[in-house]
């Protein structure tokens, strides 16, 4: 039906995403393409899940649209990335008591999945962004594996911070999270030293799967 009348639509499963050049348009085909589901194939429309809305702010599987300098771009959902931190959260608690190699290779499976899928995107910060957050999350798990003060002191100095500064981080009572997004964390923990660990993360997969070097 929606051949025969020259729409332009997209459809996966019970999924459909038609597009029209204007809100008149639309308001006309969502009448009659929901009349046709029910009365011609018998089946329900979920009222609630169905509307009409610009193409820029309407999303299929986790993806939308946007234009930039006058050219059509692909987009993740919003809603797709919290979904992301959502999990990485699950492997990132510090009340999971696993080693940081077997967070990193859970991590790396997830995220590596993820970005495979999310590829198609134009859209390369959403995925740098995902990248500093997740070495952020660990970094509070590696200062909690610390614990004591003598040994996140020592550790400090060992990752090259130096020695008055180690001393007055590692006495430090500010909270987890704030820690690791600080200057002296972040140098002790720098991306080099997640990818020495093997974290692949979400920018490099990208990077491979767009063909770019």
């Amino acid at each position: 039906m929606l051949e025969k009348r020259g729409h332009r639509f997209v459809r996966y499963a019970d999924d459909v995403t038609i597009y029209v050049r204007s809100r008149r348009a639309a308001e006309r085909v969502m009448g009659s393409t929901c009349e046709f589901i029910e009365r011609r194939l018998k089946l329900r429309v979920n009222r609630d899940k169905s509307s009409v809305a610009s193409a820029f702010r309407a999303t299929l599987l986790g993806f939308g649209f946007l234009k930039r300098k006058g050219e059509i771009k692909i987009r993740i959902d919003p809603k797709a990335r919290k979904r992301a931190k959502d999990r990485l959260r699950e492997i990132t608690s510090r009340r999971w008591g696993v080693s940081m190699r077997r967070r990193i290779r859970e991590a790396n499976s997830f995220t590596v999945g993820w970005t495979a899928y999310f590829a198609l995107a134009d859209t390369p910060r959403p995925f740098s962004d995902l990248d500093q957050w997740l070495r952020r999350r660990l970094r509070q798990v590696r200062w909690k594996e610390w614990k004591r003060y003598r040994t996140r002191r020592r550790n400090l100095q060992a990752l090259g911070i130096p020695k008055q500064q180690a001393l007055e981080w590692a006495a430090s009572r500010k909270g987890y999270w704030r820690i690791a997004g600080s200057a002296p964390l972040q140098r002790a923990l720098p991306n080099a030293y997640w990818r020495t660990l093997g974290l692949r993360g979400f920018t490099d997969p990208y990077c491979r799967f767009r063909g770019a070097t």
